[in-house]
């Protein structure tokens, strides 16, 4: 037992000093765990070239190896400077959400210049985008209305920053439309809220949550509710003449086939996901 441990011991301590040795060379290198034992030498540019390989044959987890070592090992070099942004990519299609947002944070406050820095918005807006309904849910339609939408507040924001900063990027029509949806959802999720102080006697609180969807999130279907429980919390509250006016805005703006349709024949939502199929 002792001579195996002392084998092993002087195997890390020879594996240390190879490591070290390697510090002064134009070379790395290092065990590639995805091809078993078999040892790479890696300048900068054949790291990034073998990282692009992975990422076209769908190696991801290869891909973000080589992307951290090139990263840790040349951190000044044209190739980790591209590989930060390669990375993110990488990150994404591997599933790593934190690693995913960590990384677009890090390259959003070093490179706040960089001509590709709209890529970095739109990836961090896609993570917490993906973050909705899963496919269990989207395959038994669960209503994720209820559900506090604290990431689809941070996506929105994130495409926010996208279409307002960067209008010509090539992302920025895709956010838009992500955008919609994710105004859509913080809206039902306010009128969800409304819904439940209605029915708790909070009229006061409904009123002020249904307001706040009407003036936050104009266009969005879920205005037309928020306006009838506006209405009704008026009318709770005794106050008969804001109620009538709430009455005329929404007769004003009412969808002209559901007009006089009871609520549960009016033309159904699509789900988002049927929209993005």
């Amino acid at each position: 037992m002792a001579a195996a441990f002392s084998r092993r011991l002087l195997a890390a301590a020879l594996l240390a000093l190879a490591l070290l040795g390697a510090g002064g060379c134009s070379s790395l290198k290092f065990w590639d765990k995805d091809n078993g034992d078999q040892v790479i030498e890696g300048s900068p540019e054949q790291l990034y070239r073998e990282a692009i390989r992975d990422i076209k044959s769908n190696n991801y987890p290869g891909a973000i190896q080589r992307y951290e070592m090139l990263e840790a090992r040349y951190p000044f070099s044209e190739q980790a400077k591209q590989g930060q942004l390669d990375l993110i990519y990488a990150y994404y299609k591997n599933r790593s959400a934190d690693a995913t947002i960590d990384q677009s944070d890090q390259f959003i406050r070093e490179n706040p210049t960089h001509p590709r820095v709209d890529y970095a918005y739109y990836v961090r807006g896609l993570v917490y985008f993906d973050s909705g309904a899963n496919w269990l849910e989207r395959k038994f339609k669960a209503d994720i209305a209820k559900r506090p939408p604290h990431e689809a507040r941070k996506s929105f924001q994130a495409f926010q920053v996208l279409v307002q900063q960067y209008p010509k990027s090539p992302y920025a029509a895709d956010a838009r439309q992500r955008m919609i949806y994710l105004r859509n959802r913080l809206a039902d999720y306010e009128i969800e809220v409304a819904r439940y102080y209605l029915k708790r006697g909070a009229y006061v609180g409904a009123a002020n949550r249904a307001k706040g969807v009407i003036e936050g999130y104009d266009g969005a279907p879920a205005v037309d509710d928020a306006l009838k429980i506006l209405a009704a919390s008026y009318r709770k509250l005794e106050v008969d003449d804001l109620a009538q006016a709430t009455d005329k805005v929404r007769a004003a703006n009412v969808m002209p086939d559901t007009v006089g349709q009871p609520e549960q024949e009016r033309p159904e939502k699509d789900h988002w996901w049927k929209f993005w199929n």
